[in-house]
């Protein structure tokens, strides 16, 4: 418990102490953020702001584990390195933050909001999944690492009473894949406002910590460390923000998320942890199947004047409907803590 809060406590002063010098470097070099013309026309004011803060977020994470990593873990007296599972989570972590940061080096280059295609991303970010897959299988514990609890235990001397388990076999790698560039998505596009996707990851990364402390404090620690460096950056990224976090953040914080509920068996918790980001990419995605739809068979007119949402993604419909962004921060924030004290009644069926 001492070393998760110590994590949290270095990791809000580094992200702090670092991010100032970065936001003025960022301004400096003029990287600033090309606001997209779907956004809510009171979004125009934001125009450059800088962008890429995430790397705040890398950073200041990156950092407090690698030092767990070398100074609590490694050695004779603890575990072998190679069995050190905070390393696939860190490269994970990195790798999803390297593919933002193309995508946003390019945006702020080209001087509009268009980095990678689609198509481009969503290919690497399934190669990068795949890696990690590969990990799972070649590491795989016959039982464990492809069984996802449906429902709680009771923890009884190591022993788990009345869990719940499917059991996927084979299966469990590609819907681990799936899994892994959904939850990235997801938090990507639930970066829009600001506060938003910082507050709401520090919320769930924090109960997802409190989730994994009992049994897995290596991975309890990492989401800790997580949780510190989200809440640094929004020293910076509160109303109104000096700096977004970009997909430089947003695309590693949902794959660090995604990975650790894996490795640790927590994959229903995490799900309903991050409903809000869930909700947040079904709305994209119902937006432009429903607009598609419509249009090729009602005409162009009629799905622009028929949308099932006046703007998504999600949190966008609400500001179109007349509520102020702080607003609609505050009360996705509000629903972030009802959703994870849900999840955490998961750890009191573990341990009780």
């Amino acid at each position: 418990m001492v070393s998760v809060i110590v994590g949290l406590v270095a990791a809000v002063l580094i992200a702090i102490l670092s991010g100032g010098a970065l936001v003025s470097r960022l301004r400096a070099f003029k990287a600033g953020q090309n606001i997209s013309p779907d956004a809510p026309a009171s979004h125009a004011a934001k125009q450059g702001t800088p962008t890429m803060g995430g790397l705040i977020i890398l950073f200041s994470t990156t950092v407090v584990t690698a030092l767990y990593i070398v100074w609590d873990e490694v050695g004779t007296h603890r575990r072998e390195v190679q069995d050190f599972r905070l390393i696939p989570v860190l490269m994970v972590f990195l790798a999803f933050g390297c593919i933002g940061l193309a995508d946003d080096v390019l945006s702020v280059t080209r001087g509009k909001n268009l980095g990678l295609r689609a198509r481009e991303k969503f290919t690497i970010q399934v190669l990068a999944a795949a890696g990690f897959a590969a990990y799972l299988a070649a590491s795989s514990q016959p039982g464990l690492t492809t069984s996802i609890s449906i429902l709680p235990s009771v923890l009884i001397n190591t022993m788990h009473v009345g869990q719940v388990v499917w059991d996927a076999g084979w299966l469990y790698f590609p819907l681990s894949i799936l899994f892994l560039v959904g939850y990235s998505n997801a938090t990507n596009m639930t970066d829009g406002l600001d506060g938003l996707l910082g507050g709401l990851s520090f919320i769930a990364s924090t109960a997802m910590s409190a989730l994994l402390l009992p049994l897995q404090p290596d991975l309890s620690f990492f989401c800790a460390a997580l949780a510190g460096g989200t809440l640094g950056f929004l020293w910076f990224n509160t109303h109104p923000a000096r700096v977004f976090m970009g997909d430089t953040g947003s695309l590693a914080i949902g794959a660090a998320l995604a990975t650790v509920a894996i490795l640790g068996k927590q994959e229903v918790a995490v799900i309903v942890c991050g409903l809000v980001f869930w909700a947040e990419l079904f709305s994209v995605m119902v937006q432009v199947t429903v607009f598609k739809y419509r249009r090729r068979v009602h005409g162009l007119e009629y799905a622009r004047a028929h949308r099932v949402f006046r703007r998504s993604p999600l949190h966008h419909h609400f500001e179109e409907c007349g509520i102020a962004e702080t607003q609609v921060v505050g009360r996705f924030l509000i629903i972030g803590v009802v959703l994870a004290g849900v999840a955490l009644l998961w750890l009191i069926g573990r341990i009780s």
